[in-house]
């Protein structure tokens, strides 16, 4: 059926208006350049080339550029010397990691900054900042326990539950590794210090909200020397890169 040509002129007209305010509309969430939200708060997750880590930021803006911010995170680490191990004696038995001591956690709180360097134009795409931190480190360690075997006339007569000692214990002695829960009694404080810097990589058009990758070095230092593995001196310097992600709000009330 053929239609009227006014009709034509107004379908022309509908779908012309259409595009054209899809094509100009402005994101929801846009701001004037001259208007700054003052607060934020942010948490993120983390890989590190000696484990993962959780971590919560808040802070507001000193300066349209610079923002203060105070941050508290929790991370795990791992020596790059633990290898998995297994008894081959024994085919029911547990792996373990020969030689390690103790499990090392990392608290920290600390105070930074973050320089914008680029800012995000105000349809979105990446706003890239320089962040720099330091402040309190404490290593918190718990001690490995494993399961070790005793024999009699040469056989397995019983697996006991003990601390892992190096000077009386052979990878030969091992069935593997014990509960997680033992040796929480046993933990050791090894307060310090951290300091850490990276580039943080801002995405997306609402201003109001954040979501960045952020990646950067950070480096711990303990007085009091942390054993990690057996056979090896003591740490008292850390060192590890990192790659986190992070979400949150900003605000003005």
């Amino acid at each position: 059926m053929k239609l009227p040509a006014y009709l034509y002129f107004l379908v022309i007209c509908l779908f012309g208006g259409m595009s054209a305010t899809a094509q100009y509309q402005t994101p929801p969430d846009t701001l004037p350049e001259n208007l700054l939200l003052e607060k934020q708060w942010s948490v993120g997750a983390l890989l590190q080339t000696n484990g993962w880590g959780l971590k919560f930021r808040k802070g507001y803006n000193a300066a349209a550029l610079r923002q203060n911010l105070w941050e508290v995170e929790f991370s795990t680490y791992k020596s790059s010397k633990e290898f998995r191990s297994i008894n081959p004696f024994y085919p029911d038995s547990r792996s373990f990691f020969y030689g390690k001591l103790n499990y090392v956690w990392f608290f920290r709180g600390g105070v930074g900054q973050q320089r914008i360097l680029n800012r995000k134009p105000y349809w979105g795409g990446v706003q890239l900042s320089w962040i720099y931190y330091g402040g309190f480190s404490l290593a918190v360690t718990k001690p490995v326990y494993l399961y070790i075997i005793y024999k009699v006339d040469g056989f397995p007569d019983e697996f006991r539950e003990e601390q892992y000692d190096p000077d009386k214990h052979s990878l030969y002695d091992i069935f593997g590794r014990g509960s997680f829960l033992a040796g929480f009694s046993k933990l050791g404080l090894h307060p310090g210090a951290y300091i850490k810097t990276g580039l943080d990589f801002e995405f997306g058009v609402r201003n109001s909200q954040i979501s960045a990758l952020e990646v950067g070095g950070q480096f711990d230092y303990s007085p009091i020397p942390v054993p990690i593995m057996a056979f090896n001196p003591s740490q008292s310097f850390f060192l590890t890169l990192y790659v986190s992600v992070m979400f949150g709000k900003r605000y003005n009330k």
